[in-house]
């Protein structure tokens, strides 16, 4: 059952994204949400590197974490942060975004929304794996005070590193 919802996700994610890079190439309407969305896939060599990496044996490697972590800071500037400039580009053009043919219209509204349901749902698994990830380490636990929680000095009830 997993297995196909992945296949699934699959799927839809390629066929929608697919089907919206030609209509915006042929019809010349909306490049810039498409290329917007063309920069998250600057996020796939870091993906397949941690592919490439668990294949060679290499998952408790610092190579592997330092990928994650990579992958965890590329995920949110070019999978999150992105799509929500993007979303609110729209929002700010959107008397000029309503006056596209209605299947581009559609394409700019429901191709990046369903990319972001699917990017916030990878998003929330890399940050589990991250923390998992920090965690096996010595030194996890000095990082994950240091990137998860606030300074000590401003609440004194989180402990400091010399007293963890």
């Amino acid at each position: 059952l997993k297995k196909r919802w992945n296949i699934r996700n699959f799927l839809v994610h390629h066929s929608l994204f697919g089907v919206s890079v030609a209509y915006f190439v042929f019809t010349g309407q909306g490049q810039f949400y498409i290329f917007m969305v063309l920069i998250s896939e600057m996020t796939t060599p870091e993906i397949n590197m941690r592919w490439h990496l668990d294949i060679s044996g290499l998952k408790r490697s610092n190579v592997y974490l330092i990928n994650g972590v990579f992958i965890f800071f590329g995920w949110l500037m070019a999978r999150i942060l992105l799509f929500v400039c993007m979303f609110h580009h729209v929002y700010i053009h959107y008397s000029q975004v309503i006056q596209m043919h209605s299947v581009g219209y559609f394409l700019v509204f429901v191709v990046p929304c369903a990319l972001s349901i699917m990017n916030l749902m990878w998003f929330g698994k890399i940050i589990k794996g991250l923390i998992k990830m920090l965690a096996k380490k010595q030194w996890g636990t000095v990082m994950l005070w240091f990137l998860l929680l606030p300074q000590s000095k401003f609440f004194p009830c989180v402990p400091t590193c010399t007293n963890l």
